[in-house]
C-alpha cells in the first residue's frame, strides 16, 4: 500500500508540469484599419498536444463590436512522433463606432492573447454608392509621398450588391514602379450609403524606381450579372457589369543628397544582428584550427530582399573568414513586405590569444520619422586556445629568429625547446622500437648486414610517401574531409611544427598549390560545391611539396585572403 502511495505521488510530480503547461495561442486581424460599416476577422489560433479547447469568451467584445458570426477550423501535424492540433476560431466582427478600437486579451487553453488596436474611420460614400450602383471600385495608395526605392500600398477594393458568375479585374501597370502582388484576396462584407455589399480586397507593392510625380492608372473590372430570381438565369442569361477604380497619383523624392555612396534603405523598420558568437557564460571553448560558425541576419520593413546589401565580415587579424552561401526571402505583414537576408560564416582561427570582430554598423533611413537610423553590432572578442595535440601557437618563423637574437628573449626560446622534447622523445623512442623490429626480422631472414646507418632516412621516406599516396587517393575520390586530414597528416611528417592548411599554404612556393588549398578549405568550411578536377589536384601534388626557399612564411603573408571584404558603414 505504502508502495503504491509512492508510485501515484511520483506519477503526479511527473505530470505536474506537463499538466501546467499553456497552449500556444496568437489573436490577429485580417485588416487593422477599416471604414464603419466594414466587417472584420479576428482569428484566434491554438496549437494544443491534446485535450478539447472551448472557444474563448467573447463578452468583451460587444462594447465595440457586433458579433455576425464564428467558425472553427483545425488541423493535425506529427513531428518526431509528436502529435500537435491547431485549431483557429474565426469571429467575423463590425464596428459600432469610429476610433481606435481594442480588441482586450482573450484567455483560451489556459494562456491569454495579446491586445490588438483595430482602426475605424467614418464611412465615405462614393457617387456611385449613393446612387445606389451594384458594383463599383475603390482604390487606395499609402503613402501619398515617398522616396526612390520606398514601397507603397495600393489597395483595390470591388464592392458588389449582386451575384457575379465571372469576371476581369485589371493589373495595374505604372511606369516608373516595380508592381508585385502581396498576399491573396480578402473577402467580407461592408455597408456603403446604407446598403450591404460583399467586398473583394486585391493589394498591392509598389516600388518607386526615379523622383517625380508618377501617376497610377485607373483599373477596369468587367463581369457578369445573376440574378437568382430570375428564371432565365439557369440557362445561361446573365447582365454585364462593370465598374472603374479611379486613379491615384504619387510624389516620390529623391534619396539625400548627402547620403553618399552607401546603399539606400528606405525602410519602415530594420535590424542587424550576430547569431553564433559563443558567449562568456556559455562555456564554449575555441581552439586553433576549429571553425566557428556565425550568422549575420539583417531584416527590413517595407523593402524587397533584392535592396539588400551583401552582407560580409571584415578582415579579422588571426583568423580567415570563409562564407556560406546567403539566404535571402520575402514575406507579407499585411500590407508590407518584410525582406531578410541571412549570411553564415565559419571563422577559423590561425593562432591563440584574442579573436576580435569588430563593430559593424548600417545606415538605413526610417520613413516613417524620415530621418536617417543607424543599425549596429557592437565588437565581439573571445579568447582562442591552442590546438589539442599540438604546440602552443606561436610567431612564424622570422618572428621568433628574431626574439631569439634580441636582448632579453632567452625565456621564449627557452620555452620553445621545452615544448620540443615531448615530441622529440617520442620520434626518438619510435625510432628506436622500429630499429629494433626490423633488427629482429632481418636476423630471422638471416641477413648480415647492418641497416644501422639507412634506417633513419628509409623510415622519415616511407612515413611521408604513404600520408602523400593516401592523400593522392583522397584527392581521385574527391573526399574533401579525407584530403584534408591525409594533407595535414603528409605536411606535419615532413614539417612537425605546422598546425593547420593555412600554416601549410603559407609555407609552400607554388601559386597552384596554394590554389589548390584554399579551394579546399572552402569546400570543407564553407560547404563550396566540388568544382575540381581530382586528378587535376593529385597532379599538382604528385611530385611532393614545393617549399618555400627561406623555408618560411613571411610575417605579412596571410594562409588566405578574406573573402568578400565588408563594404557596410
Amino acid at each position: 500500500m505504502f508502495r503504491r502511495i509512492i508510485r501515484c505521488g511520483l506519477l503526479a510530480l511527473l505530470l505536474l508540469p506537463a499538466l501546467g503547461r499553456a497552449a500556444d495561442v496568437q489573436a490577429t486581424l485580417d485588416r487593422d484599419s477599416v471604414q464603419l460599416g466594414d466587417t472584420v476577422t479576428l482569428n484566434v489560433r491554438v496549437n494544443h498536444s491534446s485535450g478539447n479547447v472551448q472557444a474563448p469568451d467573447l463578452g468583451a467584445l460587444n462594447k465595440d463590436f457586433e458579433i455576425l458570426g464564428t467558425s472553427q477550423n483545425s488541423s493535425l501535424s506529427i513531428v518526431n512522433g509528436t502529435a500537435t492540433s491547431t485549431l483557429t476560431f474565426g469571429v467575423a466582427l463590425r464596428p459600432r463606432h469610429e476610433g481606435v478600437l481594442q480588441i482586450p486579451a482573450l484567455t483560451v487553453a489556459g494562456s491569454q492573447t495579446a491586445p490588438l488596436q483595430l482602426h475605424v474611420t467614418a464611412a465615405s460614400p462614393t457617387a456611385a454608392a449613393s446612387a445606389g450602383a451594384d458594383v463599383f471600385m475603390e482604390a487606395q495608395v499609402e503613402p501619398r509621398q515617398a522616396y526612390v526605392g520606398q514601397q507603397l500600398s495600393y489597395v483595390v477594393r470591388l464592392y458588389y450588391a449582386v451575384n457575379i458568375s465571372g469576371g476581369s479585374l485589371d493589373t495595374p501597370q505604372v511606369d516608373g514602379m516595380d508592381v508585385s502582388r502581396v498576399g491573396n484576396d480578402l473577402n467580407y462584407d461592408a455597408e456603403r450609403g446604407g446598403r450591404q455589399y460583399h467586398v473583394l480586397e486585391r493589394r498591392y507593392a509598389l516600388v518607386p524606381q526615379h523622383a517625380g510625380q508618377i501617376d497610377i492608372p485607373a483599373l477596369n473590372f468587367q463581369g457578369d450579372a445573376v440574378d437568382p430570381n430570375d428564371p432565365n438565369s439557369f440557362f445561361g442569361a446573365s447582365t454585364p457589369v462593370s465598374a472603374r477604380a479611379p486613379a491615384q497619383t504619387v510624389q516620390v523624392r529623391a534619396a539625400p543628397a548627402d547620403w553618399g555612396n552607401a546603399a539606400w534603405l528606405p525602410a519602415r523598420q530594420l535590424s542587424l544582428t550576430l547569431d553564433g558568437w559563443p558567449g562568456a557564460g556559455s562555456g564554449a571553448q575555441v581552439r586553433v584550427g576549429q571553425p566557428l560558425n556565425v550568422t549575420l541576419n539583417l531584416q527590413a520593413t517595407g523593402l524587397p530582399f533584392e535592396a539588400l546589401p551583401t552582407l560580409s565580415l571584415p578582415s579579422l587579424d588571426g583568423a580567415t573568414v570563409y562564407p556560406d552561401k546567403p539566404v535571402t526571402g520575402t514575406r507579407d505583414a499585411g500590407p508590407w513586405l518584410v525582406s531578410h537576408r541571412q549570411q553564415a560564416f565559419a571563422i577559423v582561427p590561425e593562432r591563440a590569444g584574442t579573436l576580435t570582430v569588430p563593430a559593424i554598423t548600417l545606415n538605413w533611413w526610417n520613413v516613417l520619422s524620415d530621418r536617417m537610423e543607424v543599425a549596429q553590432i557592437p565588437a565581439h572578442s573571445v579568447t582562442v586556445l591552442p590546438a589539442i595535440g599540438g604546440m602552443a601557437a606561436h610567431p612564424s618563423a622570422p618572428a621568433v629568429a628574431a626574439a631569439t637574437n634580441a636582448p632579453g628573449a632567452t625565456p621564449p626560446a627557452t620555452t620553445v625547446a621545452t615544448r620540443a622534447v615531448p615530441w622529440r622523445w617520442l620520434a626518438l623512442g619510435s625510432i628506436g622500437l622500429w630499429l629494433l623490429s626490423l633488427l629482429g626480422w632481418w636476423w630471422w631472414r638471416g641477413h648480415g648486414r647492418s641497416p644501422s646507418a639507412a634506417i633513419p632516412a628509409v623510415l622519415h621516406a616511407a612515413s611521408a610517401r604513404q600520408c602523400q599516396q593516401a592523400f593522392l587517393d583522397a584527392a581521385m575520390r574527391a573526399d574533401t574531409a579525407a584530403q584534408v586530414r591525409t594533407l595535414l597528416a603528409w605536411a606535419r611528417a615532413e614539417r612537425p611544427a605546422i598546425q593547420h592548411l593555412g600554416e601549410l599554404a603559407a609555407m609552400l612556393g607554388d601559386d597552384k598549390q596554394r590554389a589548390a588549398i584554399a579551394a579546399l578549405q572552402q569546400r570543407h568550411y564553407a560547404g563550396a560545391p566540388v568544382a575540381d578536377d581530382g586528378a587535376a589536384v593529385a597532379g599538382l601534388f604528385k611530385h611532393g611539396f614545393v617549399w618555400r626557399r627561406d623555408d618560411h612564411a613571411d610575417a605579412d603573408t596571410d594562409g588566405l585572403p578574406p573573402l568578400y571584404p565588408f563594404k557596410l558603414r
